[in-house]
């Protein structure tokens, strides 16, 4: 009748961290390349990019820390049970939507060609004439329908079993569209960014127990797991090994970016993509090493901050290309108006003062 958990063999360990690491660098390696693609989609198309900007990616590590901590308080005051409910519905529908998003471009080619297919658009608007603002605008067909239906079929095992591979299924597809709809515009942003994370998850993580805490109490698709006893008890395996989705999305967003540096050169080579994806391999590594070694939980951004900024600075600094590679930005006309605009708002303070 012993409820303990059964220590892991060495074999299991190995399983269930290597595919930790492959689940880790997969939704890198995908995303990048998409955000590539969709960002040439939004320039020819004349679409408004939302990036972030320094100011953003400064305040990030704040706004983190308090929404943590909020939820940290939440789940001490409530009934975790009734939380991870109201979680795993609101979940269920991200999750559902997310995956569709990613499996779209594999199953429609395998949908029959006798299938009796229709475009929809759906257009849904806020406001009158001039002040009419669009919030929906969405184009779809019966085959998205389908895929819909046939990835809610994964949401509904996910909601009733909190089945391990269905949380691992919707935490990939979530990896992989942050990584390629998240934009930081440009490297000293993704720099300031990871700095500030990079002292938030150090804190979080040795400073207090609220980040390890709410990730045990956090029964929601943000982590991927993977069972260190599979072996022996094959898909009903209880003892789980964790990653969580920003330790893979938070580097991968600057992983990307770098990927349309090395687009943006008009050359053969991605040498500071692939240094990049290279330097997060090695980090993730030395961070399961790490955390054997003293048997704590690792933040692993620690590990992985310094390899994903530092390699590919190194490797500007070899090639002579440190000035083009923080000069870079995906949409300098964003620059440009953030900049416009703040000078019009000083420009009005000063009026003011008058």
């Amino acid at each position: 009748n012993a409820t303990a958990k059964i220590p892991a063999t060495p074999e299991g360990m190995a399983v269930a961290y290597s595919s930790l690491v492959i689940m880790a660098l997969i939704p890198i390696f995908l995303g990048s390349f998409r955000s590539v693609r969709y960002h040439k989609e939004q320039k020819d198309s004349g679409e408004k990019p939302e990036t972030m900007t320094s100011k953003d990616a400064a305040m990030f590590p704040i706004i983190a820390s308090v929404t943590l901590f909020s939820i940290y308080l939440v789940f001490q005051i409530f009934s975790k049970e009734y939380i991870n409910m109201l979680l795993a519905v609101y979940f269920f529908f991200l999750g559902v939507l997310a995956l569709a998003h990613i499996a779209s471009p594999i199953l429609h080619p395998l949908i029959p060609p006798l299938f009796p297919n229709q475009e929809y658009h759906m257009i849904f608007t806020q406001g009158k004439a001039e002040k009419k603002e669009e919030i929906v605008n969405w184009q779809f067909d019966r085959k998205d329908l389908l895929v819909i239906v046939l990835c809610g079929v994964v949401g509904l095992w996910y909601l009733i079993k909190k089945h391990w591979v269905a949380n691992n299924l919707f935490g990939l597809a979530f990896a992989v569209n942050g990584v390629e709809f998240l934009s930081l515009n440009s490297i000293s942003t993704g720099c300031i960014l990871l700095g500030g994370l990079f002292i938030y998850d150090i804190f979080w993580v040795f400073g207090t127990n609220v980040m390890v805490s709410v990730a045990k109490s956090f029964e929601a698709p943000i982590k991927l797991v993977f069972p260190q006893d599979l072996l022996e008890n094959g898909l009903e395996a209880k003892n789980f090994a964790m990653l969580g989705l920003g330790d893979i999305v938070i580097p991968g967003i600057f992983i990307a970016l770098l990927l349309r540096f090395d687009m943006s050169q008009k050359k053969q080579s991605k040498v500071y993509f692939y240094a990049s994806f290279i330097a997060y391999f090695s980090g993730l590594l030395l961070t399961i090493v790490i955390m054997h070694v003293f048997k704590h939980a690792q933040p692993a951004l620690l590990y992985l901050v310094p390899a994903c900024i530092g390699v590919p600075i190194f490797v500007a600094l070899v090639r002579g290309e440190i000035k083009q590679l923080f000069n870079y930005e995906d949409h300098p006309e964003v620059k440009a108006k953030t900049e416009g605009e703040t000078e019009t708002e000083k420009k009005k303070e000063v009026k003011k003062e008058k």
